[in-house]
C-alpha cells in the first residue's frame, strides 16, 4: 500500500506530467502527497549579497509558483499537498526529503528542464540509488 508520495518538480513539462500522475495516484490510494522544489546549489551556489542572491531569489519564486500550481491541481481533485522549497544538490535533497517524510514512492519526470532528449541527471542518479523511484516520460 502506498501511503506517502513525493513529487519532486523543476517545473518542466515532464515534471508536470509526473505531478499529474502523482496526484491521480494519491487520489486512488488515499495517500499523502508532498511536492518538492529544489533550488540547485550546484548551479547557483548559496546567496551572499551579490547578483547570485538575486538569481537564487528568482529561482525560489519560480519554485513557489511551480509548487502552487501543483497544489491547485491537486486541490481541484480534493487532494491536499504539502509543498516544500529547499536549497541543495537536487538528487541528494530529494532523497533526503523522501527519507524525512517516509515516502513510499518518488514520482518524477524522466527528463528535467535542461534535458530535452535524454534522461535527466537527477533522474539517473535517483534511479541508481533508490528503489522508490517511478519515472514518467512521454505519456
Amino acid at each position: 500500500m502506498v501511503e506517502t508520495i513525493l513529487a519532486p518538480t523543476d517545473g518542466s513539462e515532464h515534471a508536470q506530467r509526473a505531478a499529474a500522475y502523482a496526484i491521480a495516484l494519491a487520489e486512488r490510494e488515499g495517500a499523502t502527497l508532498h511536492a518538492l522544489y529544489v533550488v540547485d546549489t550546484d548551479e547557483f551556489g548559496e546567496p551572499a549579497l551579490s547578483t547570485t542572491e538575486i538569481v537564487v531569489a528568482e529561482e525560489e519564486d519560480r519554485g513557489r509558483e511551480v509548487l502552487a500550481a501543483i497544489a491547485e491541481a491537486a486541490g481541484q481533485r480534493g487532494i491536499a499537498v504539502k509543498t516544500t522549497c529547499r536549497h541543495g544538490v537536487p538528487d541528494e535533497t530529494i532523497e533526503a526529503h523522501a527519507d524525512e517524510i517516509g515516502a513510499d514512492l518518488i514520482v518524477l519526470g524522466e527528463r528535467g528542464q535542461t534535458h530535452e532528449r535524454r534522461e535527466g541527471t537527477v533522474t539517473r542518479e535517483l534511479r541508481g540509488d533508490d528503489d522508490r523511484v517511478v519515472t514518467i516520460g512521454d505519456i
